[in-house]
């Protein structure tokens, strides 16, 4: 799979699709992430969410809280509100029979502190990590 850009997704984020079940998208997902140094903290099952507290059918979605420590740190470091802004959103969620996995682009995501060049080092550097993981989930799907 080649990395993609939803219409969405292309103004703040990228992604990819998978041939393969949500569940096994999820299990993918989170494992690539932790080959590149990302750790989940969070997940939002909102399919659950929106039928627990609104009663409505919702496609298979989850929202996961990715967090690469060192970049947390240093990010902090920089910029002590930036928490405001942590951690990165994943989100898998099935899209036209496919999974889906889109990830928030760190630059785009910084880009409303300003100029601050330590931040901006941090952004780039985990916006290369993050899209190693589309990268790679691209491969284990058979892809270039």
């Amino acid at each position: 799979m080649t990395e993609t850009n939803t219409p969405q997704a292309g103004v703040y984020g990228f992604g990819t699709t998978l041939d393969a079940p949500f569940a096994e998208a999820v299990e993918r997902t989170t494992a690539a992430l932790k080959a590149e140094g990302f750790g989940v903290l969070t997940t939002i099952d909102v399919t659950r969410t929106m039928k627990e507290k609104l009663d409505v059918e919702f496609e298979s979605y989850v929202i996961l809280g990715a967090c690469n420590p060192q970049l947390a740190h240093r990010a902090l470091a920089a910029e002590h509100e930036l928490g405001l802004l942590l951690p990165c959103n994943v989100i898998v969620h099935e899209h036209g029979g496919r999974s889906a996995v889109s990830i928030v682009d760190p630059a785009q995501m910084l880009g409303v502190v300003g100029e601050n060049a330590e931040l901006s080092a941090v952004a780039q550097e985990a916006g290369v990590r993050l899209r190693r993981v589309v990268t790679a989930l691209g491969k284990e799907a058979g892809g270039a």
